[in-house]
């Protein structure tokens, strides 16, 4: 099996475009081409788990968090990252990444929070807008059918839980075509008119390459007049965090006992208790406190992530209760959600939970 396999399938997943602008998610260390003989699943890349990669016999790492966030200008072998970069290459080991994309998706990271504590009628907490765009393309009324056939195989018409939705109008349309031109219709310096359908098509982001080659392959016209656009329309399963409800109310006091418990958290910085109940919850995993007005605005009792700064507390204001359980507490069992997925899909393949904590904190 090559890498692109695997990739392949999880930018299917979990999309790469859908990754924050500050991210560095994918093939980090390697080549798509390279054969893979097993994977080995982990939060952080660190020269221990480098070394239990190494003592498997699994030539791939895919983690959550990226080894390498900023620029590098040098690989000396001076701190821990560049030490990772060079023991991978050394040993013929590749390293991907899968981070805020997987944490973007509906059935990501804060899913698999969620599931962990039993959370019901889960929605996004902040979703994304402007991944769907729409295209609208002239074309003579008698290549109109085969052109929208082509365009709805290529994935355009795509929206939410529909497709093959599209919208055409009828119109004149005229042009002159100059020297040097090959016209379809029409003959140079002659001005021409000629029946046209307008068509229009929503489509999502990352289907907008092959759906632009289809339009110029199959489009009769020597030059195709078309438009795109990026919509705000909301993406609702797509965005940062997320939103739910326990079955039944639960004194705040046992839920933080129950957070504790099954998110396997050695302590628990909170807010005031302003809430003597629980009912509805959010969570993000990893740093969530840019995500507290939107918990707040949604009515969350509670808002459970990490890496809040002191002063952030105060942005509770009375309203919510923060509880940051730790970076790595909340993100956690994102192991064993990639795991889950590569396990379901390449069943013959060999694909491992790494058993380093790579937890950087200690609780005394």
């Amino acid at each position: 099996m090559k890498i692109k396999e695997i990739t392949n399938f999880l930018e299917e997943v979990a999309p790469l475009h859908y990754q924050e602008n500050y991210d560095n998610s994918g093939l980090i260390i390697g080549n798509h081409e390279n054969e893979v003989n097993g994977a080995l699943i982990t939060l952080d890349c660190t020269e221990e788990v480098i070394d239990e990669a190494i003592s498997n016999n699994l030539n791939f790492i895919i983690a959550h968090h990226p080894i390498i966030f900023g620029s590098i200008d040098k690989i000396n072998g001076n701190n821990h990252v560049e030490r990772v970069i060079i023991k991978a290459i050394k040993n013929d080991i590749s390293i991907y990444a899968i981070h805020t994309n997987l944490d973007n998706v509906y059935n990501g990271v804060n899913s698999k929070i969620a599931e962990i504590l039993s959370l019901k009628n889960c929605q996004i907490l902040k979703p994304k807008s402007k991944l769907i765009k729409q295209l609208v393309v002239y074309c003579p009324s008698s290549h109109a059918s085969f052109l929208m056939t082509s365009l709805l195989d290529k994935g355009a018409g795509q929206f939410r839980k529909y497709d093959n939705c599209s919208f055409s109008v009828l119109g004149e349309g005229t042009f002159r075509p100059k020297e040097g031109s090959n016209p379809f219709l029409g003959n140079v310096n002659d001005t021409e008119k000629v029946t046209e359908k307008r068509l229009e098509f929503f489509y999502n982001l990352e289907d907008e390459n092959k759906i632009l080659d289809s339009m110029f392959e199959n489009h009769p016209y020597e030059q195709v007049a078309y438009q795109t656009y990026t919509l705000d329309n909301i993406s609702a399963d797509i965005g940062s965090g997320m939103i739910g409800e326990l079955e039944s109310e639960i004194e705040t006091n046992d839920f933080l006992n129950i957070i504790k418990n099954k998110m396997q958290a050695d302590c628990i910085r909170h807010t005031n208790l302003v809430n003597k109940k629980i009912k509805k919850v959010a969570v993000c995993g990893g740093s969530g406190s840019f995500l507290l007005p939107d918990a707040k605005m949604k009515n969350a009792d509670i808002f459970i992530s990490s890496d809040f700064k002191y002063h952030e507390f105060f942005d509770a204001d009375g309203d919510i209760i923060i509880a940051d359980i730790g970076h790595f507490e909340s993100e956690q069992y994102t192991k064993e959600l990639i795991y889950d997925m590569l396990r379901e899909k390449f069943t013959k393949f060999a694909v491992q939970l790494s058993n380093v904590n790579t937890n950087p904190i200690n609780y005394l």
